[in-house]
């Protein structure tokens, strides 16, 4: 469900305002979307100006680059091991930035944004 970031219908004193004008789309922001460990699924939103925003809503691939040898390749994620933001994220298998994963390769440190930018970064971490 969106929500809604517009005008107030309550005066600071808990009085009603009467609305001089209706809700405009521009105040309305997208749903939340959750990126979280399964077959990959993206989402595609339309923004202003049309430009386009991809949302990851599952996946099981991540791109690992190697700081060591600076070489990127792709591994599969199997599951989430830590995160500083919410640990109830670790329970869900939820992707964010800054999350520790467990991948074939090894433990890597996601470093993209998918709720964003459409894809999962990740560093590999010793």
């Amino acid at each position: 469900m969106a929500q809604w970031h517009g005008i107030s219908r309550r005066k600071p004193s808990g009085g009603r305002k009467v609305q001089a004008r209706g809700k405009r789309s521009t105040e309305i922001s997208t749903e939340k979307q959750i990126a979280q460990i399964g077959e990959p699924k993206r989402k595609i939103y339309r923004r202003t100006g049309g430009n386009t925003l991809v949302r990851v809503l599952s996946e099981n691939r991540v791109s690992i680059n190697d700081p060591k040898t600076g070489k990127t390749t792709m591994g599969t994620i199997e599951n989430v091991v830590e995160n500083e933001s919410d640990p109830n994220y670790v329970r869900r298998n939820v992707l964010v930035k800054g999350a520790i994963i467990e991948t074939d390769k090894g433990r890597v440190r996601v470093t993209s944004r998918p709720g964003k930018d459409g894809v999962i970064n990740g560093v590999l971490i010793e």
